[in-house]
């Protein structure tokens, strides 16, 4: 079946059949994300490395732009990406640390 817009939902269940269709592509995309993430740590020397203030900056004004342009409030999707930002960065952090102590 093809994906409904918003609009064309005439229930709740359709909205909901929706709702999961999109939840799964978007853990798809963050999975993949994060195979980017896990790479990065992997071409970094310290946990140092895994904060770069610049490169946070950068991605939140890309991301706030691009909700702008979606019709998505820029703060929802500033709140989410610097949430999964910070997530990524222990992550690295941890692997870092792990990296440079031999486990």
């Amino acid at each position: 079946m093809a994906p409904r817009k918003a609009q064309d939902c005439s229930n709740m269940d359709e909205v909901r059949i929706e709702i999961d269709r999109l939840d799964r592509v978007l853990v798809e995309l963050i999975a993949e994300r994060f195979s980017y993430v896990d790479r990065a740590w992997q071409l970094k020397d310290s946990p140092d490395d895994a904060v770069v203030p610049w490169r946070i900056q950068q991605v939140v004004d890309k991301v706030r732009a691009q909700a702008e342009e979606n019709d998505l409030p820029p703060e929802l999707a500033e709140a989410l990406w610097r949430q999964m930002i910070g997530w990524f960065i222990q992550y690295e952090e941890e692997k870092l640390r792990e990296a440079k102590n031999g486990g």
